[in-house]
């Protein structure tokens, strides 16, 4: 049969649309990407979305693009990244921490944004409230800063001898300053002294862990906040050279070398922010998308890192842990 006979053939059992329409080009759907660290320091928070994407059917390269936008640890820099994104006019924004997302909600009215790892959007002035966010931004969070007095009290439990705790944190985010309060109130009532450690720059945050050895701690607690996650191995590093127990909000810092965290598992708001991607890709109305919370918290303890301090952690708190890194 030529081809003449093929197309009148195929004509004839009406194919042809089915072809024309299996030929129509893929649409490409564009995401922008804004996070305070690097591919280094969110990796495994690009991971966990991309699992997520999959999921939906998404292929990097086939049906999606990523716009990235890396802060590298410099927070003045969000600001222009955003911008950057909301010029590309880009489908939807994923930005992490709260530095993240203030920064794409001021770049842009229009275009939705995903949030993830935020700890407190309503009090931070992202959303409305968390059951109706209204505006151009949802997503998830990390909790709130009750969490850490329950992380201070762990730290105390694990390492019962402690008097005087550092605290390494970023003074001008919101969130970590209300951790802050929270971290007095429970320090007051442990009978535990305080030493505060401030910084939002990296050479500020060198210089600061510089310091620390000279108020004599005996141990240290790290506050949340998008910069410090990024330095967090520059941090849990500093911890076991001065051989401080440390305790911080998320487990990265404990896969980074740190003794202990408890928290809400911040690489799951990333692969969560996939599935609401997905939603508004499909038409989805943001404010029919709740600002969701966290769920469950998990305490993450650091054997080997217990060792190198030469720590015994109690079994009491070994037997409440969710995971144990050998």
């Amino acid at each position: 049969m030529n081809r003449r006979d093929t197309v009148i053939s195929l004509l004839a059992l009406g194919a042809v649309p089915l072809i024309a329409e299996a030929q129509q080009p893929v649409k490409v759907y564009r995401v922008g990407w804004l996070v305070t660290g690097s591919p280094t320091s969110h990796g495994i928070s690009l991971t966990a979305f991309r699992d997520g994407l999959q999921k939906f059917g998404y292929v990097e390269g086939r049906n999606i693009k990523i716009e990235y936008r890396w802060a590298e640890g410099n927070l003045d820099r969000l600001p222009g990244l955003a911008s950057e994104l909301a010029q590309l006019k880009v489908d939807v924004i994923v930005a992490g921490g709260t530095s993240g997302a203030a920064a794409a909600k001021n770049a842009t009215r229009e275009i939705p944004i995903v949030m993830a790892g935020v700890a407190e959007p309503v009090e931070a002035g992202l959303v409305a409230s968390l059951a109706r966010p209204e505006g151009n931004l949802t997503g998830f969070s990390t909790g709130t800063p009750q969490s850490t007095s329950k992380r201070l009290q762990l730290l105390r439990e694990a390492v019962p001898g402690i008097k005087r705790v550092a605290v390494v944190w970023n003074s001008t985010n919101a969130s970590a300053q209300r951790e802050w309060s929270v971290v007095q109130e429970t320090a007051k009532v442990l009978g535990l002294a305080l030493v505060s450690h401030e910084a939002r720059t990296l050479d500020g945050l060198q210089d600061t862990l510089a310091t620390v050895p000279r108020a004599h701690p005996d141990s240290m607690i790290v506050l949340n906040d998008p910069f410090v996650f990024t330095y967090r191995k520059t941090i849990a590093e500093a911890a076991l050279r001065y051989r401080l127990p440390s305790v911080y909000g998320f487990r990265e810092f404990v896969d980074s070398g740190g003794l202990m965290s408890y928290g809400a598992n911040i690489s799951e708001t990333y692969r969560r922010a996939a599935s609401y991607v997905d939603k508004i890709l499909k038409g989805a109305k943001l404010a029919d998308l709740p600002v969701e919370q966290p769920t469950t918290f998990e305490l993450v303890i650091n054997l080997k890192a217990a060792k190198q301090l030469g720590l015994t952690i109690p079994q009491s708190v070994l037997l409440r842990a969710d995971e144990l890194i050998q």
